[in-house]
């Protein structure tokens, strides 16, 4: 087995609700199967927070569905991990993966990754991207609270995050450019529920400005061609909401594998592109309804017509069985999606227990948690969150600084991850790493016990390179989806780089920071408490910051 270490019968890029299905189809059939996503395993359908059209399911939350389609494949023997593929090699039999965990290589390739929110492009929106306009309701909500709040769009997204948003906001306003709604009437129709939101139909945004933050924008109406400004009170600011549908994710997919004019994958009917072994499943491809149930069902087709595929090269190839029963399989990451917050269970449930200890043999050496606390509430909550976690592992120790000893550059409180040499990683944690960022703190632990996660030569290169002292904060919140990718790359720089520090602030906990620096979307990530920029980086967009 261990000649084939790295390759699998199927590898899916992507962990949405199409990949979920696949690994479950593929690993029922008992192939080997691995997915591989860059940041949240259950893709955009988590921030949404009813589904009500599934069959068989009269409602659930978006991350509840996919997280019960993750156990599912789980229990089937698929395996996870949380990784980027950043280059392929599609056009032999045994196809390659370049990942930013290594190299893997499957006789057959399922690409489901999705598409991602649509920018419009109108004057001042690059500019007051997380000071104003912002992408995601449920990440970046509570910045607005008490605010007005602009939503663009007229589809399902739009009318449901508009509806989130009247927890927080003033007043909604859902700026729809064509005649009507474009989402089923029983969704629009429960607008009518809230006297705080109101809609402009046959309406565009052109312009949004301000000096720190927005302050005004400029609407143009399609019917007429007449312009009218909104402007914020005085000494306030206000939020525009994007959710104008989705782009393909499909840049960084080789060439060789066929698109639409609009960048979707092109497939046969049975989900295969036009190269032979790769197949493409959910909203990445060109279809006329993108929704779960036609997600799942992509997914299911893609993974039986792959079966044949990959039988036919057991047989001409003379691989070996490769599948892994489910009783000796581990899962190569802790799970993401479960919160570690559980009543009556203390800070971390007794389920994630279990999937920690696994994860923490792992680890080929100890890492000790600094922590630097005082009497604060705050404090105390980090104490006991700390004494939960070495309860599971001997891989992880830690030691109490009293806040006064900290250097004045340290911001309290803080964890600071130590090496087993005692050299500290400069790695800071300001926060309980609850919700999305568990995930990214026990990764940083495993960066620093070692082995690590997987560098490709040339993002190791580049980290060798760097030379100038850097810091970078990345601000987040726990709610927010999109915070952990930026969180981990910053970590992982820093780990693999002594003049590099990353720290992750959950940004409740600071508003002075949230005001410094304007935030009103996470992530922001702040260079050498200089440079602010918004949105989810990888390591090879942040390394392109830094120089």
């Amino acid at each position: 087995m261990e000649a084939h270490d790295r390759l699998y019968d199927v590898i899916i890029v992507g962990a949405g609700p199409a990949g979920l299905s696949a690994a479950i189809y593929a690993a029922r059939a008992k192939y080997r199967v691995l997915v591989l996503e860059k940041s949240k395993i259950g893709g955009q359908i988590t921030i949404t927070s009813e589904i009500v059209n599934y069959p068989g399911v009269e409602m659930a939350g978006g991350k509840e569905l996919t997280a019960h389609m993750r156990t599912q494949a789980e229990r089937f023997g698929a395996a996870f991990a949380i990784a980027e593929v950043l280059d392929m090699e599609l056009e032999q039999e045994i196809k390659r993966l370049h990942t930013t965990k290594g190299d893997y290589e499957a006789l057959g390739i399922i690409l489901a990754p999705g598409a991602n929110p649509r920018k419009l492009g109108f004057q001042g929106e690059k500019e007051f991207q997380g000071r104003g306009v912002a992408y995601c309701a449920t990440c970046d909500g509570e910045f607005f609270t008490g605010k007005d709040v602009f939503v663009i769009g007229g589809g399902f997204a739009a009318v449901e995050e508009g509806m989130f948003l009247t927890k927080y906001a003033r007043k909604v306003t859902l700026i729809v450019r064509e005649p009507d709604y474009t989402c089923a009437k029983t969704v629009s129709d429960q607008l009518k529920q809230f006297s705080n939101i109101e809609t402009v139909f046959e309406t565009e945004l052109v312009e949004a400005g301000g000096e720190q933050a927005l302050s005004y924008a400029v609407f143009k109406n399609n019917k007429d061609g007449t312009q009218w400004r909104y402007d914020a009170p005085q000494g306030e600011t206000f939020g525009i909401f994007v959710f104008a549908g989705y782009v393909p994710n499909t840049k960084w997919i080789a060439d060789c594998v066929a698109r639409s004019e609009q960048g979707y994958l092109i497939t046969d009917i049975d989900q295969q592109t036009n190269v032979p072994g790769v197949f493409a499943a959910g909203d990445v491809c060109v279809k006329n309804l993108r929704q779960v149930v036609t997600a799942v069902s992509d997914g299911a087709v893609a993974a039986t017509s792959l079966e044949r595929v990959v039988s036919e090269l057991h047989t001409k190839l003379s691989i070996p069985d490769l599948y892994v029963a489910p009783e000796d399989h581990k899962p190569q990451d802790s799970r993401d999606e479960k919160a570690y917050f559980t009543k009556g269970e203390g800070f971390i449930s007794n389920e994630l227990r279990q999937q920690l200890a696994g994860v923490f043999s792992k680890f080929t050496s100890v890492v000790t948690v600094r922590a630097w606390l005082d009497e604060s509430a705050f404090s105390a909550e980090i104490r006991g969150f700390l004494n939960e976690l070495v309860s599971i592992t001997d891989k992880v120790v830690w030691t109490e600084q009293p806040a006064k000893e900290a250097a004045d550059t340290v911001a309290l409180p803080a964890m600071e991850l130590i090496d087993h040499t005692g050299k500290s990683s400069g790695i800071y944690f300001h926060g309980v790493p609850g919700g999305h960022e568990f995930n990214s703190f026990v990764i940083a632990l495993y960066n620093v016990a070692g082995p690590g996660q997987e560098l490709d030569q040339e993002t190791a290169a580049k980290l060798q390179a760097v030379s100038k002292k850097t810091n970078i904060k990345v601000l987040v919140s726990l709610s927010c989806t999109m915070c952990p990718e930026s969180v981990m790359s910053a970590q992982r720089i820093a780990a693999a780089s002594e003049h590099v520090t990353a720290e992750m602030f959950d940004l409740p906990h600071y508003p002075e920071l949230k005001e410094k620096y304007n935030v009103m979307s996470v992530p922001c990530i702040v260079l050498n408490d200089e440079k602010v920029v918004f949105g989810k980086k990888n390591v090879e967009e942040l390394l392109a910051l830094i120089s």
